[in-house]
Order: C-alpha cells, then sequence, then structure tokens
C-alpha cells in the first residue's frame, strides 16, 4: 500500500458531527505482540505473561495487556482521523469493555461528537472523537474519547 497516493489524515473542516469511520486496519494479537510490549512497558505481571498463571485466574488464559490494545487502536485510527493532527490533546472514558487475547483480531471506528474552532488560533480547531474497538465476535472490548487539535485546510 502506497500512502503517499492515499488521503492520511483529514484537515479540521473536513469532519462533520456525526459522521463514523469505520477504520479498514485490522490486527490479529500475536502472543510476540503481547509479550514485546510487555517487555518495553516493564509491565511482567503474570496474568500477562505466563500460561500457567494465567490458567488459574478468572478467564483462564493469557490477557493481553490492556495499553497495548489502548495504544493499537489509537494508531488504528490514524490514517482516517488523525493523520494531519498538530496534537492529541487528551483521552478521556477509556474504557475495557470485554478482555482481548492472544489469537483476538480487533477492528475499530470512530465518531466524531464535537467539532470547535480554536479560541485561540484561527487556522485550527479541535475535534472531539469517540473510538470503540470489536473483536473478531463484534464484542466491543475498549472504548474512549479525546480532543484532537487539527489543522484547518485554508486552501
Amino acid at each position: 500500500m502506497n500512502l503517499h497516493n492515499e488521503q492520511f489524515g483529514r484537515y479540521f473542516n473536513e469532519f462533520k458531527v456525526g459522521e463514523i469511520y469505520k477504520h479498514s486496519v485490522t490486527k490479529t494479537i500475536t502472543e510476540s505482540d503481547n509479550n514485546l510490549f510487555c517487555l518495553l512497558t516493564m509491565n511482567h505481571h503474570p496474568v500477562h505473561l505466563d500460561k500457567e498463571y494465567a490458567a488459574n485466574k478468572t478467564h483462564g488464559e493469557i490477557l493481553v495487556v490492556g495499553s497495548y490494545i489502548f495504544s493499537l487502536v489509537v494508531g488504528m485510527s490514524v490514517k482516517d482521523i488523525s493523520g494531519k493532527a498538530i496534537a492529541n490533546l487528551n483521552y478521556d472514558k477509556i474504557i475495557h469493555d470485554k478482555p482481548v487475547f492472544i489469537g483476538d483480531t480487533l477492528i475499530a471506528e470512530t465518531e466524531i461528537l464535537e467539532i470547535r474552532e480554536s479560541e485561540k488560533k484561527p487556522d485550527r480547531g479541535i475535534v472531539y472523537v469517540e473510538t470503540k474497538a470489536y473483536n473478531q465476535k463484534n464484542e466491543k472490548v475498549l472504548t474512549f474519547r479525546r480532543h484532537i487539535l487539527i489543522p484547518k485546510n485554508n486552501a
């Protein structure tokens, strides 16, 4: 895929309240993904890394670390939502709706909740969105909201 020939992100004035972007990027979670993220972030909780330990806990298998799922889903939305962003201003209401397991395939969508002009700089605005991720069974596994500072297209 050549991203230089495709739209990557949107300008502030291209967003409309109520629009839903179904992100085309999907990801099947591998054991290596989970292990590497745990190592990089120094999260060595055995429920994320030890099959025998996890087998005797609530879900009976390794749980994929939630901060990886959050980071992954943010990344899955970049091409459609924040590819032209100046900054992600905040993240809020992060909810892990259901656990994610090794072998799950995630898809995501983002709804535009609010758009408003910047009070300080007229060449940009703030877009408030809600992103949801689902597994291959169409079970919602993650929900979060964020405010994104995005430039206007004044061309």
